[in-house]
């Protein structure tokens, strides 16, 4: 059903016709990078292992009437990354993806999600590159949920540990696991049966990201390992991996990684997050699905390279001022 708060499709044609032109570009920049454009599979037997996400399931019928499980995927990373390690060729998709229980002002349960991966590059050289794209695709200033933000150089680059520092007055790393030293340090008392990770993402949602990207664009670097199951780890901190989050005006655009590329480290981190979702879900047939062996098969041919998701509807809502992400989808 349509929100009521939905403008109606003449209404907001000049806003689906933007989302044309950025999507035209958005080829034309890649392509012109070198980047081959390539279309993975919606429907699979591992739809993700992020904790959290819940995923879309379906049955396959086949014609000797035998069955089986598949889901929509929740991001074509898996697929891609696969095609990274077979071809080890740049590759970007403007994929639909699905995320069950997700939907809002900002969030919707189908969506558009642009990835891409390059062969060579570290977390610094994604950086250079996506600030490259959104300030291609963007307008020199946008305005989005009261907040305006000039989209010019340089982006903010801070990492969690000094964001905490600076917004918490916290030592984020050296807390991590100890929900009730982090409290202290933040001068909070931690809520019954909340968790480290619990109150981290409390704390980053009320202190840090509402005064972040809003200047100017952030990136928000170096985030807690255990916060990061496919990226790799900081040489120089292991406590901390090698991931990004992009914020513009208030909003969350991105999320990237340096990839790990070590099948037997991956394993284990798919092993311990597929048991704390199983923990938090019971025995739920839309909670349980087999490891992705295809992907861990392929890491040990994957090269060196970074990967970055960032939600295409969301560049459209802060290249038109929309406040809702229904206003910038065909069909809500």
């Amino acid at each position: 059903m349509t929100d009521a708060r939905t403008a109606s499709l003449p209404d907001r044609l000049p806003l689906l016709r933007r989302r044309g032109l950025m999507r035209q570009a958005t080829r034309a920049f890649f392509q012109a990078r070198g980047y081959l454009e390539v279309e993975t599979a919606c429907l699979v037997p591992t739809p993700g292992e992020e904790v959290h996400l819940r995923p879309f399931r379906t049955r396959l019928e086949r014609p000797d009437g035998s069955t089986r499980d598949l889901w929509l995927h929740t991001s074509p990373e898996f697929a891609m990354k696969r095609i990274v390690a077979d071809l080890g060729l740049p590759v970007f998709q403007l994929a639909r993806v699905w995320r069950n229980g997700e939907e809002g002002a900002v969030h919707a349960p189908e969506f558009t999600m642009l990835e891409w991966y390059r062969p060579g590059a570290d977390l610094d050289g994604l950086m250079d590159e996506t600030e490259a794209f959104v300030r291609r695709l963007l307008p020199p200033v946008v305005s989005w949920n009261g907040v305006t933000v000039a989209i010019e150089p340089p982006f903010e680059r801070l990492s969690l540990q000094d964001a905490f520092a600076r917004h918490v007055g916290a030592d984020l790393l050296g807390t991590e696991g100890d929900a009730a030293v982090l409290a202290a340090q933040a001068g909070i008392t931690p809520r019954t049966g909340e968790g480290w990770e619990d109150l981290f993402f409390r704390l980053l949602l009320e202190r840090v990201e509402p005064r972040i990207g809003r200047g100017r664009p952030t990136f928000l670097t170096h985030w807690p390992a255990a916060q990061a199951a496919l990226a790799r780890r900081d040489p120089a901190e292991p406590r901390a991996a090698l991931r990004f989050e992009l914020y513009v005006a208030g909003l969350e655009l991105a999320n990237a990684f340096d990839e790990l590329t070590d099948p037997v480290e991956q394993r284990a981190r798919f092993e311990a997050d597929r048991a704390r979702r199983l923990a938090l879900r019971g025995p739920d047939p839309d909670a349980a699905w087999p490891i992705d062996e295809a992907l861990l098969d392929a890491l040990h041919r994957l090269p060196a390279c970074a990967g970055i998701a960032m939600g295409f509807d969301r560049l459209v809502m802060l290249a038109t001022g929309a406040a809702r992400i229904a206003d910038v989808l065909w069909q809500p």
